[in-house]
């Protein structure tokens, strides 16, 4: 059965922020209809729709793509669901910007390190069990401190540094599983500083400095974002941590050694881009749409300039 695939590209995120607007804005001079929905609003209608999803403001006519945003917080069926209506609309021939398999493997902290090392990239030694007793003995006996983080976590929240034979928490303050992950000192002492490289398309759109007098780094936690120099190392290594995890676009955060070796931390699948926006000139929100619209072979489609 054919089905209707309609002009509109849906936005899924929780709410209606600068990112958003900024984005809605890029599709429609993409010459695109634009429907933000919140995927806690949709479903499956097996049988009662024509595609068997339920799609507010849509009915039975498949979007043109979709852009994932955010994902709210869950439980595991609740996760689960959103995912596998992402992983139906792919199934169905829509595009999805990320991909449900590229959230999946982004959200879990493990899966990304393993792709990341897997690739042949640099990157800090990680360690993930549920076995308490196991980790403590492994944080004892590490040759300097180490980083517990949530496994599925942003924006720098609830992560710790912990020493060698630092107690680690109870298993019900960490979900009952430890991620644990090498500390990457910095080349000079008292200086904290990371790079978030933009990559959109297997290019990179944008990359910047994060400075923060903490060695927490992130944005939201009150780093200040400069443009980065030009380097064709952190952008190749960027790049190809993004094709790792199979992303259409990804924010990658690279952090340099004691020797001067840059590793690669984490991909974020979801990622933020104000920051990064006040840092740059380029319109990051313009070439996500750029792309997106690259991506559709839809003759009904007429760009309308900037």
């Amino acid at each position: 059965m054919r089905l209707e695939r309609s002009d509109t590209v849906v936005i899924f995120t929780e709410d209606a922020d600068w990112h958003t607007r900024r984005l809605k804005a890029a599709i429609e001079r993409e010459g695109f209809d634009v429907l933000v929905l919140s995927l806690n609003d949709c479903g499956f209608a097996i049988g009662g729709t024509a595609h068997g999803l339920v799609l507010p403001g849509l009915g039975d006519a498949l979007p043109a793509a979709a852009f994932v945003r955010l994902i709210a917080k869950g439980s595991t069926e609740q996760i689960t669901a959103r995912l596998g209506l992402l992983h139906a609309l792919t199934a169905l021939g829509v595009k999805v910007m990320n991909d449900a398999r590229a959230v999946e493997r982004c959200v879990d902290k493990s899966m990304t390190s393993f792709l990341i090392a897997q690739a042949g990239l640099p990157t800090p030694r990680s360690f993930v069990s549920e076995d308490r007793a196991a980790m403590q003995a492994l944080l004892d006996a590490a040759p300097g401190d180490m980083v517990l983080k949530p496994l599925f976590g942003a924006q720098g929240r609830g992560i710790r540094r912990l020493s060698p034979r630092a107690l680690l928490p109870e298993p019900e303050k960490v979900g009952g599983l430890y991620y644990l992950q090498d500390f990457v000192a910095a080349p000079e002492a008292e200086s904290y500083q990371d790079w978030r490289v933009f990559v959109i398309g297997g290019k990179v759109t944008g990359a910047m400095l994060r400075r923060s007098p903490v060695w927490i780094t992130n944005i939201h936690q009150g780093a200040v974002g400069v443009p980065a120099p030009f380097d064709a190392h952190a952008h190749d290594l960027a790049i190809r941590a993004t094709a790792a995890v199979g992303a259409d676009y990804a924010g990658v955060d690279l952090i340099e050694d004691a020797r001067g070796q840059l590793q690669v931390l984490e991909v974020n699948s979801m990622p933020a881009w104000k920051g990064l926006q006040k840092a740059i000139e380029v319109d990051i929100a313009a070439m996500l749409a750029h792309h997106l619209a690259a991506q559709l072979a839809s003759p009904r489609r007429v760009a309308v300039p900037a």
